[in-house]
């Protein structure tokens, strides 16, 4: 048991601290863009921002935005009057929507220049094949596989209203990720997509955009959302964003994309070259990257495992020596797994924000049913004379707990420890989501630039990731376990 503390305490890192300054983005390649455009005006006027990138879906930065774990973010007043301010009319201006974001101290500026509309797109030729031109025209046609990003499929302003505006009957319905809707269009997986009016695939892959003839779409002005309170703590900050105003054009925004998407350019590259200003300095290496990305995942992994080695080994020492208490246990564990990973870490939010801290709570309750599961069979499976024997000479109930029973229940812990662990390393990925970093931040980059590098570069060091810590764990069973185990055991 002595052994077991110490590497416990080995496996506690130290997590990192947030930057005062933080501007955040969504996981699409406008929001990147303008985050980082956001990050170049700050720079040019003397102010150092970090940018937190591509932090999933709207839900997440608006809730980050409101507990104060980012500072800033793009958003469009579409999705403010549809998805985020209830009761507010969907025509409603940046005048109106700044009159009711202020009561919750969140200020909003003038549009930045541009709209980027929510569309219909198929492939030109799919569509002059079925003769659609407009949105409408889709309820003739309900054979037609219809391929919505997952968000769309359940926002305000996205699919179940469209359906009930048009009357459409389809049922054939998929959600998907956003950036590979293109790719599942162009290879007839789906026949129809929800678009972005900037993105540079549009021209790039031949498509159709959908009128939009019963004008159900509202407008999307893109804009910055900001903490109000910085008006006073950093009005040079609030400058930044306010010199964005009027700036990008929608072209210029569709060329800032296609530089991105299609021709493989650095964000912040681009943001740069558009604002007139050097790029904010070398891009690391590969294995600078892959350095700090190894740490961020190891800590996140390892840390989460020990809180969990700290909690499940005696809840299981419980629901062992309390039969009707330990279901209960084994239960309540049991359900925590049955929650969907991404659910997990969004519901963690509220409580920590981003960052490390809800990744870490969230692993922590994935990992807590294999061990004590395995803790609570490894005491049930001793021989039943082992423990007569042992009680026989007299030893108290928590001397034979540790002299006896946790030694011979030992491999079988050992096992619940390592398949947690391998479950973390794999789970810590959609950790990026979030902005705990880690290996899934190349993963969620390359998944959005159709970069198969990048996700090799995150996905590759992960499973690598996972057979050492599985290795690493059969030999500290070999080292936990008493020698005369070992000896039977090899017998």
């Amino acid at each position: 048991m002595k052994r077991l503390a110490c590497l416990l305490l080995m496996m506690l890192p130290a997590l990192g601290v947030a930057q005062p300054l933080r501007v955040g983005s969504k996981q699409f390649t406008e929001s990147v863009i303008l985050a980082e455009l956001a990050r170049g005006e700050a720079r040019r006027i003397g102010t150092e921002v970090e940018h937190r990138r591509e932090l999933g879906g709207t839900a997440i930065l608006w809730s980050a935005l409101q507990h104060g774990d980012i500072d800033a973010y793009p958003e469009y007043t579409g999705t403010l009057t549809q998805e985020l301010l209830k009761g507010v009319a969907p025509d409603a201006g940046i005048a109106a929507l700044r009159a009711r974001l202020a009561p919750m101290g969140i200020g909003i500026t003038d549009s930045l220049g541009f709209d980027d509309n929510y569309a219909l797109g198929m492939r030109e030729q799919r569509a002059e094949q079925l003769g659609i031109r407009n949105i409408s025209d889709l309820a003739a046609h309900p054979e037609v596989w219809l391929g919505f990003s997952n968000e769309f499929m359940d926002r305000g302003d996205g699919w179940p209203g469209l359906r009930q505006r048009y009357g459409l009957p389809s049922t054939q319905v998929r959600g998907l990720d956003h950036a590979l809707s293109y790719r599942a269009l162009a290879s007839g997986a789906v026949d129809v997509t929800d678009l972005y009016s900037t993105d540079a695939e549009i021209a790039y892959y031949h498509l159709r955009v959908l009128q939009d003839d019963r004008h159900y779409f509202p407008r999307y002005q893109a804009v910055f959302l900001y903490r109000l309170a910085l008006e006073r703590q950093s009005p040079v900050f609030v400058a930044a964003l306010k010199r964005l105003v009027g700036r990008i054009d929608e072209p210029a925004m569709r060329r800032m994309n296609a530089q991105a998407k299609l021709e493989g350019q650095p964000e912040g590259d681009i943001a740069a070259r558009f604002l007139g200003v050097p790029a904010g300095g070398r891009e690391d290496g590969f294995w600078q990257r892959l350095l700090h990305r190894t740490a961020e995942h190891v800590s996140l992994a390892a840390a989460s495992l020990a809180l969990a080695v700290l909690f499940a080994i005696p809840l299981g020492i419980v629901a062992a020596r309390w039969r009707r208490l330990g279901q209960w246990v084994i239960g309540l564990t049991g359900i925590l797994q049955t929650v969907p990973s991404l659910a997990m870490f969004v519901f963690m939010i509220p409580l920590f924000g981003i960052g490390a801290w809800p990744a870490l709570a969230a692993l922590f309750l994935y990992s807590l049913l294999p061990i004590v599961r395995n803790t609570h069979a490894g005491l049930l499976d001793i021989p039943l004379e082992l423990r007569e024997s042992a009680a026989a000479l007299g030893l108290p109930w928590r001397t034979r707990l540790a002299r006896v029973e946790l030694p011979l229940a030992t491999r079988s812990i050992l096992a619940g420890i390592k398949t947690a662990s391998v479950i973390n390393v794999g789970t810590a990925t959609l950790a990026a989501l979030i902005g705990a970093g880690g290996y899934g931040q190349p993963i969620l980059t390359g998944i959005r630039l159709n970069d198969i590098g990048l996700i090799l570069e995150g996905a590759v060091p992960a499973a690598v990731l996972a057979m050492l810590v599985q290795w690493l764990f059969e030999g500290i069973e070999r080292w936990l376990t008493p020698r005369g185990l070992r000896i039977a055991a090899r017998e």
